[in-house]
């Protein structure tokens, strides 16, 4: 539980973080767009259980998927939608840290 309330705190925290830091004349929009990139975490309602605190999301879920986060690397290659890549990028290195947590219970 300790785990699970961890990463959704650093699901808010790191993309403020970032926002703040990288995007800084106009980080309240950077940081409202990188939360809007939290809806990838849709494609967890296609998984049964849609939630399972013990499953790793790459390469589980069709939006966390590696050719998707190829996708996701070539947004930040693009100046009008780097923000979203960002928020997207954040997301899924998150998911990953997660995954590499559950290898240590």
């Amino acid at each position: 539980m300790l785990r699970t309330t961890i990463h959704f705190i650093l699901h808010l925290m790191v993309p403020g973080i970032t926002a703040r830091i990288g995007f800084s004349p106009k980080w309240h929009r950077a940081w409202l767009y990188m939360m809007l990139t939290m809806v990838i975490d849709l494609d967890h309602l296609v998984a049964d259980p849609f939630f399972d605190p013990h499953r790793c999301s790459i390469n589980f879920h069709p939006l966390h998927t590696y050719p998707v986060i190829g996708l996701y690397i070539l947004l930040t290659a693009i100046p009008r939608t780097r923000i979203i890549g960002v928020g997207l990028l954040i997301h899924i290195i998150l998911d990953a840290l997660d995954c590499f947590w559950l290898t240590m219970e």
